[in-house]
């Protein structure tokens, strides 16, 4: 995996986890306190914030989808994921899975790479 791919899965993975407790956190303080009670000035900044951060991790997923040549199931996983409440979460420890992965096939590939270049 190049820098590239690696950054982008980093960037993904900064703003699953705002993205997965901004979305609890509309329907929780905007929503139902606005319904139950006079507080009602939470439901506006919560969703603005909700909403920038979901197209934050849109645009971050489909930058990640074309660099790490991602199949589709795996794209609409993850963005589904983004839909249920808490779903970034999960995904948030299967990019870091992913992104420990690539880690240690880039060390490997490195160390094969050093390994060839001594014996020549």
């Amino acid at each position: 995996m190049d820098i590239k791919t690696a950054s982008a899965l980093h960037r993904l993975r900064l703003v699953s986890v705002p993205e997965a407790l901004s979305f609890p956190a509309l329907l929780i303080f905007g929503s139902l306190l606005s319904r139950i009670s006079d507080i009602d000035y939470l439901m506006m900044p919560l969703g603005v914030l909700h909403g920038i951060l979901f197209v934050l991790y849109a645009l971050f997923l489909l930058d990640v989808w074309n660099k790490a040549k991602w199949p589709f199931k795996k794209a609409a996983l993850f963005f589904l994921l983004s839909l249920v409440p808490f779903g970034g979460l999960y995904g948030d420890k299967l990019l870091k899975r992913e992104e420990a992965d690539s880690v240690i096939a880039a060390r490997a590939r490195q160390a094969a790479g050093a390994g060839a270049a001594a014996d020549a």
